[in-house]
């Protein structure tokens, strides 16, 4: 058993998909009203520094604040970011309509980088590993962009797309793990989750 400290239904639906047991752990407060694990890059932050910085901040705040100030059984915590970033900017989750259009707009018929970043902390350990996938868009015209944003899923994902929903049909060419580009790539989480001593199949 480890604690998940994410909100994330696709981590939970992978974590499960690999046999591994976990327990939600999430901040009361919500971790976006929490200046220690703020999801905002820094100014002139490079995506790489960026998806590594915030999934340490989410392990160490989820192990420091939740598990012991609240006296918590100790367990492995796993924490998770994913970023995706084109010509060096960082697509974050688009705010509105118009953010997801520009988004889209921007990854039309481009390659770009998916970066997720996964996590261990127990008690003085903490081990982070980083998946880098490059992703090909085919070209997309107004109508389908349009329609995919009537969808509603581009508001709660990096980049504004999920590869597991209909976005899966934008996807021409993908260059290293599907699992990452969803949100957590499950060779590595796998990995890691072994040198901690939690039995992976």
């Amino acid at each position: 058993m480890i604690y998940l400290a994410s909100r994330s239904p696709r981590r939970r639906e992978l974590l499960q998909q690999i046999g591994v047991k976990y327990e939600p752990l999430l901040f009361r407060e919500g971790s976006r009203l929490d200046t220690e694990t703020s999801e905002d890059a820094l100014p002139g932050e490079q995506p790489d520094d960026y998806v590594r910085r915030v999934t340490e901040l989410k392990a160490e705040a989820a192990w420091e604040r939740v598990v012991m100030r609240r006296g918590l059984q100790r367990k492995p915590v796993l924490a998770a970011d994913t970023t995706v970033a084109l010509a060096g900017e960082i697509l974050a989750k688009p705010v509105d309509k118009a953010d997801a259009e520009r988004m889209l707009k921007l990854l039309s018929g481009r390659q770009h980088r998916v970066l997720t970043a996964v996590a261990l902390k127990f008690e003085d350990r903490f081990r982070l590993e980083v998946s880098e996938s490059l992703v090909t868009f085919a070209p997309l015209d107004d109508e389908r962009i349009a329609a995919y944003i009537a969808s509603g899923e581009p508001f709660d994902k990096a980049g504004g797309y999920g590869i597991q929903g209909k976005a899966g049909a934008f996807v021409q060419r993908l260059e290293g793990s599907y699992t990452g580009v969803m949100g957590l790539p499950l060779f590595e989480t796998a990995r890691l989750l072994r040198e901690f001593g939690v039995t992976v199949p």
